[in-house]
């Protein structure tokens, strides 16, 4: 027998809001059986537990979630071709490439600030000399 979760059980796990696990399941990223009158309750498989978690690191990565979706589903085809493992690496390149441009931009600002905090530690300090009164 395979081990299933609720949706609370997931959203517990992944400090996630039951509406946005839903959202991911409208994007055909989670496909939980139903259970219960009506088919009302959803059960999620090992292998949706799985592809959320990959959801969430992917998110953390800056891919956009059909980025995600298709990177996630190419685990679900058989693994023999090097075309997949491509796109993983291309989308994989183009975001490091991003990450690294915001990160020059923010050394950048940094750099900017700490100009600015030195030339007012100078007139404070020029300031402090001339007294109080200046």
């Amino acid at each position: 027998m395979s081990i299933t979760y609720s949706i609370g059980d997931l959203a517990r796990e992944f400090d996630l809001t039951t509406r946005a696990i839903r959202f991911y399941e409208d994007l055909g990223l989670l496909e939980p059986g139903r259970s219960g009158p009506g088919g009302r309750k959803r059960v999620y498989s090992g292998r949706d537990r799985t592809r959320l978690k990959l959801t969430l690191r992917a998110k953390r990565l800056g891919l956009s979630l059909t980025e995600a979706k298709e990177i996630i589903d190419m685990y679900d085809s058989p693994r023999d071709t090097g075309a997949q493992l491509q796109k993983f690496l291309d989308v994989l390149l183009v975001h490091r490439k991003q990450i690294e441009e915001q990160m020059a931009d923010l050394q950048a600002n940094l750099d900017e600030l700490k100009v600015h905090q030195r030339e007012a530690r100078a007139l404070m300090g020029k300031l402090a000399k001339k007294g109080p009164n200046a």
